[in-house]
């Protein structure tokens, strides 16, 4: 009896484990972008996020409606052509949703030289942002925080999304697995991406799982040790 008088206290001081954000990962269009669905937890949940938005995304939006939630916002981890080209189809589903993106790419879904769709010769744009970001701020979804991180190098307003809380990050096209994101385009730097990476990516706990643009899921710790493109 005394044993299980002792066990049940010890459940009783044991912390709460820390609330885990749901993350569900779309592979859409041509270019395999992930995109992401985000669901808060507790009494809030209902509500989400949609991580980027690329071509095609009707498997990502037939989901939001089956689970019966409500879209927040769309956040966007930036504004190249393949992350984007959605967002007319996301606003059809879900009309007045807000767009959030870092405020470096104010003008970019609604100048396709600029998001790089021109480029490829099917000029794409999307609606005007109604919410700009910026480094270090904190946006919060059914009352958890995330940590706006700015990383640039890729594009000029390349963000990471941080829930510190689970070790969790949303790193856009800045950090893969085993791998960085092109920087060949107009406006990339490959010196602004790698101090990106080092100062606001590897400097997070080893643990913190990350989901990148393109490609599968990795750690911090994995991709310290062993990116060949930045090594930490």
């Amino acid at each position: 009896m005394r044993e299980r008088s002792e066990a049940a206290e010890a459940d009783q001081t044991r912390p709460a484990p820390a609330p885990r954000p749901e993350i569900e990962t779309f592979t859409l269009g041509p270019f395999a972008t992930n995109c992401y669905l985000v669901r808060g937890s507790g009494e809030h949940a209902a509500r989400c996020w949609i991580a980027d938005a690329s071509f095609e995304p009707g498997p990502l939006l037939d989901r939001v409606r089956e689970l019966g939630l409500t879209p927040e916002a769309v956040v966007l981890t930036h504004a190249h052509v393949d992350h984007i080209a959605g967002l007319f189809a996301v606003r059809r589903a879900f009309p007045g949703v807000p767009i959030w993106i870092h405020e470096a790419e104010e003008r970019w879904l609604t100048d396709a030289e600029l998001n790089l769709s021109a480029l490829g010769g099917f000029p794409v744009t999307g609606p005007t942002p109604d919410r700009l970001l910026r480094d270090g701020e904190t946006l919060s979804l059914c009352g958890e925080a995330w940590e706006v991180r700015h990383t640039p190098g890729h594009s000029p307003g390349g963000i990471a999304l941080i829930h510190h809380a689970s070790n969790t990050a949303i790193t856009g096209d800045a950090l893969f697995a085993g791998s960085v994101g092109r920087t060949d385009f107009p406006g990339s730097s490959f010196d602004r991406l790698e101090r990106s990476i080092r100062e606001k990516l590897y400097t997070l706990p080893g643990e913190t799982v990350i989901h990148p643009g393109h490609g599968p899921s990795s750690t911090i710790g994995r991709e310290r040790d062993s990116n060949p493109f930045v090594y930490g």
